[in-house]
């Protein structure tokens, strides 16, 4: 029998299909659901970082110290120097940013992936600012103008960070934040 090269999955008809699980069993019983966060104020609101940011939780996950948001500067503005303990994966959906440690500037669509020791600090130029999604691992350390530390952001970090907010302003926690 020989393999075919697929070019795309293959499909003929909207419905689900049930496909064979030897462990069906064992993770019904063990395993984690996936999630779901929708786009709506009430699902995870803008959480103010600073005068001129915000940011929209989407994920946390304290096993790992993994934690998801879309990071949102308003308008040109700066996010300190800071230092990855961990991986970062971005995607830039609107506007624009650059590292001043770099050359590129990342625009919609761009791939931004860090690893852990790099330092950097964050600018957007663009005049509506810049929405990035990040998947991130581990902690950040910030660091002030002069390179002296001054905070770690954490996966502990940012669930206060939305939780404090959400208790603030009497918004419901969204359990489905929580993987």
């Amino acid at each position: 029998m020989s393999e075919q090269k697929m070019t795309a999955p293959p499909s003929t008809a909207k419905k689900i299909v049930e496909v064979p699980e030897l462990f069906r069993d064992l993770i019904d019983a063990r395993g984690s659901k996936g999630r779901f966060v929708g786009a709506e104020e009430k699902d995870s609101p803008w959480v103010p970082f600073g005068e001129n940011a915000a940011i929209k939780h989407l994920a946390f996950d304290v096993r790992q110290n993994i934690y998801s948001n879309i990071l949102w500067m308003k308008g040109p503005g700066v996010v300190g120097t800071h230092k990855h303990r961990g991986y970062v994966v971005m995607m830039c959906l609107e506007g624009s940013v650059r590292y001043l440690e770099y050359p590129w500037v990342a625009t919609p669509g761009s791939f931004i992936y860090e690893v852990p020791g790099e330092a950097h600090t964050l600018v957007t130029e663009h005049e509506d600012g810049v929405k990035l999604f990040g998947w991130m691992q581990g902690a950040n350390e910030f660091y002030d103008e002069n390179g002296k530390f001054v905070m770690t952001a954490d996966v502990w970090w940012y669930m206060d960070h939305y939780e404090s907010y959400c208790k603030a302003n009497n918004i419901p926690i969204n359990e489905e934040l929580y993987i």
